[in-house]
């Protein structure tokens, strides 16, 4: 009974310390978690588990006092102790799904307790094995006659290759976990990438968005209190431009800084148009502070201004300075006064002004106007045009880009007198965002998501050929071909940090094929069986490769080339004996 204890203790004990420093591993990828932490999932596991570990030990001892053959001890004690594991990774599975947490991390926990089981049984093997050994049947017990003819039963001449196939499985569960790894790397090297963005861009300039000009004009307006007392109440009217037009010139700028690229942008922009004074009716004229009258334009970041900027307002140069009298269209601008005695009413004000500004990936605009249009051209070949608009018309070509918007007042909630503003102005921001499409982290980050596959066709393919040679593959073996499979991922990122992603994936790519191939050649003895290692993972690296540079059909054709991989592996499959059976010869 004390050796059944001890050996129940084991493999339970060490599957505990596994399953704790797995679930902290996984926790730890998804929120910031101390290593004391890790002792408390030891310490619970080992109280919450006690159950387990009596269910463990009355297994033992019904196995150990039963007069089999030693093999068959082992082959029923691994498909109890695989049964139990599999039952205790269900509450793993409901905790992890209450508690909302990714499918990813949802799964992971699920195998936490096959994993730490398996992990547990093969590092203890040996002293498992001794266990048994210790209650094999005697040799000189003779074997009856009627017995001795008998076949070998089916579930005994498929266990060893079944233990195989279910150690194999784990494994692939196994090294998913260095892939979560390198993805939380390719996030952080990205996050260092924005870092870098947002720190040059805020020495250079943000990205902008620019209301056009417009006229504020302050006015007082009586108002009686409850006491009868009249005081007058500071109120603006804002006069937008009856009609605009904006054309504009975007220049691209990479500026690199350290291992990182930087996309700016100068750009010259020519503003014209006119303004129609109106009164409003209700107002009286002779309470306005004319003034105080200015003319205005918002610019979300000051800092991007390059020239002095001047406005002339029916042939008048007029120059803006920084400050603005209202944050009606945005918090930062220039603003400039119009030295009015009298009230212009009735008149038409026409205004041309070149304004260049520089920026950072993205150049936006606001509509205010009665009729408007706007033209965008640059020589950037990746436009991105976002906002609440898409341009009317456009041409993109790998020359660059032409768009143009066009504005009325039928399409436009606002009129262009106003004496409060009862919208949200960056609810109708349209522009241009410079894009690199799909850039080496992104394409990278995809290249992670289809890890399973590589190292579930590659270690079948182990498993299989393994099988058909007779040469069986360690699981230590396993695990260092899985390894070289996922450092294919750090040495596309670290590379592709340098180089292009296309020639980065070809140097990693061409790195971890060779690699396994020659491990191939060297385990299996054979150059035509590297080959075979060596094509495969080539056709996966290709077909990968083809998926990362599509954008809308990659889930198509992904699926399509998952099916037709799927129809190659069973075809080529169905010459294994998987039961170990000898061939029947055909009656007919």
């Amino acid at each position: 009974m004390s050796r059944s204890l001890l050996e129940a203790f084991r493999l339970w004990g060490v599957t505990v310390l596994f399953s704790a420093v797995i679930m902290w591993t996984v926790l730890s990828l998804t929120a910031a978690i101390e290593w004391w932490v890790l002792l408390l999932f030891v310490t619970g596991g080992l109280i919450i588990g006690l159950p387990v570990y009596v269910v463990l030990l009355v297994i033992v001892n019904l196995i150990e006092n039963r007069t089999t053959s030693k093999a068959e001890k082992e082959q029923r004690f691994i498909r109890a102790f695989a049964l139990l594991t599999l039952v205790c990774s269900v509450p793993f599975t409901m905790f992890s799904v209450a508690a909302g947490e990714p499918m990813a991390t949802v799964l992971l926990l699920s195998a936490t307790v096959p994993v730490s089981a398996t992990l547990s049984y093969l590092l203890q093997h040996r002293e498992t094995d001794r266990f048994f050994t210790g209650y094999e049947q005697p040799a000189e017990i003779p074997i009856p006659s009627n017995l001795s003819n008998r076949k070998t039963p089916f579930f005994m001449q498929t266990s060893t290759t079944l233990t195989k196939g279910i150690i194999t499985a784990l494994l692939i569960l196994v090294m998913m976990i260095p892939t979560f790894f390198i993805s939380n790397i390719v996030s952080e090297r990205k996050s260092r990438q924005e870092e870098v963005v947002q720190e040059v861009s805020s020495k250079w300039a943000a990205a902008q968005n620019v209301s056009g000009y417009f006229l504020y004009i302050p006015y007082e307006l009586p108002v009686k209190d409850v006491n009868g007392k009249i005081s007058a109440v500071e109120k603006e009217l804002i006069i937008l431009p009856e009609t605009v037009t904006v054309q504009s010139v975007m220049q691209p700028e990479v500026r690199p800084r350290s291992i990182y690229k930087v996309w700016l942008y100068k750009s010259k922009n020519l503003l014209a148009g006119e303004f129609r004074l109106q009164w409003p009716k209700e107002l009286d004229a002779a309470l306005v502070r004319w003034q105080d009258a200015r003319i205005c334009i918002a610019i979300d970041d000051i800092k991007g201004i390059e020239e002095k900027l001047s406005a002339r307002l029916n042939g008048q140069s007029i120059e803006l300075s920084p400050g603005l009298p209202t944050t009606a269209f945005g918090k930062s601008g220039l603003s400039a006064p119009l030295n009015w005695t009298a009230a212009p009413l009735d008149a038409t004000l026409s205004f041309n002004s070149d304004l260049a500004l520089k920026g950072s990936e993205q150049l936006h605009f606001l509509p205010l106007a009665g009729n408007s249009q706007f033209e965008i051209k640059s020589d950037w070949p990746s436009p991105s045009f976002d906002g609440n608009y898409l341009p009317g018309t456009r041409e993109v070509s790998d020359n660059g880009f032409l768009a143009k918007w066009s504005f009325n007042k039928a399409n436009l909630p606002f009129a262009t007198h106003l004496q409060s503003i009862g919208f949200d102005p960056e609810k109708f921001a349209f522009g241009v965002t410079m894009v690199q499409p799909a850039d080496q982290y992104a394409k990278t980050e995809r290249s992670v998501k289809y890890a399973i596959l590589f190292i579930g066709l590659t270690f079948s393919l182990f498993f299989i050929i393994e099988l058909l040679q007779k040469k069986p593959f360690h699981p230590v073996q396993y695990v260092m071909v899985g390894i070289a499979l996922s450092i294919f991922y750090t040495l596309l990122l670290s590379i592709g940090e340098f180089i292009p992603f296309d020639y980065a994936y070809l140097v990693a790519a061409t790195a971890v094929v060779l690699l396994i191939s020659l491990y191939a050649k060297a385990h299996f003895r054979s150059a035509r069986t590297a080959f075979i290692f060596g094509t495969v993972l080539t056709c996966l690296y290709v077909f990968t490769f083809v998926l990362v540079r599509l954008e809308d059909t990659a889930l198509l054709i992904g699926s399509i080339g998952l099916f037709c991989i799927l129809a190659l592996a069973m075809y080529f499959s169905r010459q294994v004996n998987w039961y170990g059976q000898p061939a029947v010869a055909s009656t007919e």
